[in-house]
């Protein structure tokens, strides 16, 4: 079929956003609910359903968390080398959709072997959609921070429905229901994009378009058989988390090495100044993942034995709390940030992204202080306020609407094009060994809880909490402090 669009015709498009954003968004949005039905189950059911300890399970939820982004890094290489963004998107799509019918067919049984094929399926899915949201607009175009806000939300609305209905499903219903729910909804997504696809014409083709046909087939066939051949891999990597170390510390050594090499083979010195300044954001970015990210581990398990049902006026499941009301916060409070940075620059007053990053810690660390004061609001039975803990994850959001967004966006200006996949791997790379800190912080605080009773896990939690929030004040400290250095290095990119 003959491309009827052109990438000039994409990028010069009237109005705020482009209508290929709007589809990007729907499939985002599915994929999410599937990633965030996943990550909200996790902890709960490994600790519920399977009856690991409370250490272990967060060991292995940061395990399982770091792989998935892991492979987020190795997917966005292979699309930017052999398959282009678009068959990257529709292989890792199927094989989600494959991982979580397996686990929905019999959750005791087959939970690894879904959560392994999950793992392969969001590496291959996750990098493309951002990277192509980022191809719809010129170098130069200043919409491309609002398109990345509007994605944004589209991500944030796929999460609260994957943190609430899964989760619901799993321990009201049945479990097979809660895993099937999520297969579901990356159905429509997939289908989606198949629909939709022809709207994107170039972007995302494959890089080896201009190749032999034949020498395209082989490479691209060896990129799907090699995945599937990785499984057995994975599955003994995630049931055993000493093994997912030595890999992690593996790809990340390779991921370094690879960056340094690519910075030095740029001549450019400005470029390579540049450069540095994202590695920079990017080392920030697995600071503040790996004090955020104890949502899907530690607080999933403190919201699961030592919150009140009570939320204002509403009876609801902590847990449902736990796992939604962050995507809620985002979509309610995204845009208004995103008003309060436009009214902040007319005025000439907008701080810029680095003051933005640092504060974004600053926040992090009011909300875990937040959590830690839960421990001065329990009740005779040795439950929390749930109303605490929904401000203090109020906070924590606004927090990640400093980083999120912004950092996305940050490095797609830094970076030269070539190395966008590069570039945007390395952001999820970062996010994976953020996901294994937190883990490994999680444990460390089920581990310090020597008692049996509610009080002594509240205190053992509450005390990890407050840790996390002295560590993220530092880290704000720092990052403020050094701003004048780091504008340097990013030379001319605001």
């Amino acid at each position: 079929m003959e491309n009827t669009i052109t990438l000039e015709e994409i990028q010069n498009f009237k109005g705020k956003y482009p209508k290929q954003l709007w589809y990007l968004f729907l499939v985002e949005m599915w994929e999410r609910f599937c990633f965030y039905g996943m990550r909200g189950v996790l902890a709960f059911f490994m600790v519920d359903q399977l009856g690991l300890l409370e250490g272990k399970a967060n060991l292995q939820y940061g395990a399982i968390q770091a792989f998935v982004y892991a492979f987020t890094f190795i997917g966005g290489i292979f699309a930017d080398k052999i398959l282009g963004f678009k068959k990257s998107l529709l292989f890792g799509g199927i094989i989600m959709i494959l991982g979580n019918l397996l686990i929905a067919a019999s959750p005791h049984d087959f939970f690894y072997y879904g959560i392994t094929l999950s793992i392969i399926g969001t590496g291959f899915f996750k990098p493309n959609v951002s990277s192509m949201v980022g191809e719809l607009y010129h170098e130069e175009d200043g919409r491309r921070d609002a398109g990345y806000g509007l994605f944004y939300a589209g991500i944030n609305i796929g999460g609260m429905l994957g943190g609430a209905i899964p989760i619901y499903l799993g321990k009201n219903y049945s479990w097979s229901l809660c895993f099937l729910s999520s297969a579901i909804v990356m159905i429509i997504g997939v289908v989606t994009f198949l629909l939709t696809k022809k709207h994107l014409a170039p972007i995302g083709n494959s890089p080896l378009a201009d190749a032999l046909p034949s020498k395209r087939k082989t490479y691209e066939i060896a990129v799907y058989v090699g995945s599937l051949l990785v499984i057995p891999l994975i599955y003994i990597m995630v049931i055993n988390s000493d093994f997912t170390d030595y890999f992690m510390y593996t790809i990340g050594a390779i991921a370094v090495g690879y960056f340094i090499f690519e910075l030095v083979m740029i001549k450019d010195r400005n470029q390579q100044y540049k450069l540095l300044a994202a590695f920079i954001f990017i080392f920030g970015y697995f600071m503040f993942m790996a004090i955020s990210e104890q949502s899907g581990g530690s607080l999933s398990l403190f919201a699961k034995d030592n919150l009140t049902n009570n939320l204002l006026f509403f009876n609801i499941d902590p847990n449902v709390v736990n796992n939604s009301i962050n995507s809620l916060y985002v979509i309610i409070f995204s845009p208004l940030v995103g008003l309060l940075w436009i009214f902040m620059a007319k005025k000439k007053i907008e701080p810029n992204t680095v003051i933005k990053f640092g504060f974004s810690f600053v926040l992090l660390a009011i909300g875990f202080f937040i959590f830690y004061s839960a421990r001065f609001f329990v009740n005779p039975e040795g439950l929390s306020s749930l109303n605490v803990f929904a401000l203090g994850y109020l906070v924590y959001t606004l927090g990640e609407l400093c980083i999120g967004p912004i950092g996305m966006s940050v490095i797609t200006k830094l970076a030269p094009k070539r190395l966008f996949g590069m570039m945007m791997g390395l952001w999820f790379l970062s996010s994976a060994f953020g996901q294994l800190a937190a883990g490994k912080l999680g444990s460390e605080m089920s581990d310090a809880n020597t008692g049996t009773t509610l009080m002594s896990k509240l205190i053992a939690y509450t005390d990890g909490y407050y840790q996390l929030a002295l560590y993220s004040l530092i880290a704000g400290i720092v990052l403020i402090v050094s701003t004048s250095l780091i504008k340097k290095l990013m030379q001319e990119v605001k």
